[in-house]
């Protein structure tokens, strides 16, 4: 049981980090946003709920400058303020922000939150177990390494995360009638409307997939609807 007692605190570090953010997350969106009251994205945003069956999609507007949009613990939906203003300058369009949603909508209807809680504290036990047993043959560099191969392995529960999330998004978007065109558009646009966040970062490293494969995965996905 001794033995066992590093991952155990490790793991009951990490859910109560978990759930301190959570909390923390919350408390940050309820003071810094608002319902989103863009007419031509809420149309869109009505036509996916009609999709789905439900009576509407909120979303709301998170007033930051960052180009983004999550899917909060609590399953609501945000738009950053710095997204829309690029679509006030015409560097964005409705339907591609619609397509953000679309995907925000896929974390929620996953599971993604959930599972990114398992994912952390995964990560966490296997940080302290690697760090204990290279310490062994390699002091000071065996806490540097398996800090690598930990946060690679988050990166790669994420990515596959991404891929689900992109293709309900593709599918909600065809069903709804605005098809995956925003959505790779978007997706061509994102590197520089992040600033070229993420260049020169090994890919297995990004908790992002790379924008050539995501849209593969999109078009792949199309010719399967086509064969049908």
């Amino acid at each position: 049981m001794i033995k066992f007692l590093p991952v155990i605190l490790a793991i009951g570090y990490a859910l109560l980090m978990w759930r301190f953010s959570v909390w923390r997350t919350s408390k940050m969106l309820d003071e810094q946003s608002q319902p989103l009251t863009d007419p031509a994205i809420t149309r869109l945003a009505e036509r996916m709920a009609l999709a789905l069956d439900i009576p509407q999609i909120k979303v709301n507007v998170f007033e930051i400058d960052a180009v983004n949009g999550l899917a909060a613990p609590d399953g609501r939906i945000f738009l950053t303020r710095g997204f829309l203003n690029r679509k006030a300058r015409g560097e964005v369009s409705a339907e591609e922000l619609a397509s953000v949603i679309a995907h925000e909508l896929g974390h929620v209807a996953l599971g993604h939150t959930r599972r990114r809680m398992i994912d952390f504290t995964g990560q966490n036990a296997v940080f302290v177990m690697l760090s204990a047993l290279l310490n062994r043959f390699i002091p000071i560099l065996g806490v540097w390494i398996a800090n690598l191969i930990s946060t690679a392995l988050m990166a790669r529960m994420s990515r596959r995360d991404e891929f689900e999330a992109d293709a309900y998004a593709s599918a909600l978007l065809v069903k709804a009638g605005i098809g995956t065109a925003p959505q790779k558009s978007l997706f061509r646009k994102l590197q520089a409307l992040t600033n070229n966040a993420g260049a020169g970062v090994p890919a297995w490293l990004l908790s992002h997939p790379k924008t050539d494969d995501r849209i593969k995965a999109i078009e792949a996905a199309e010719i399967r609807w086509q064969a049908r």
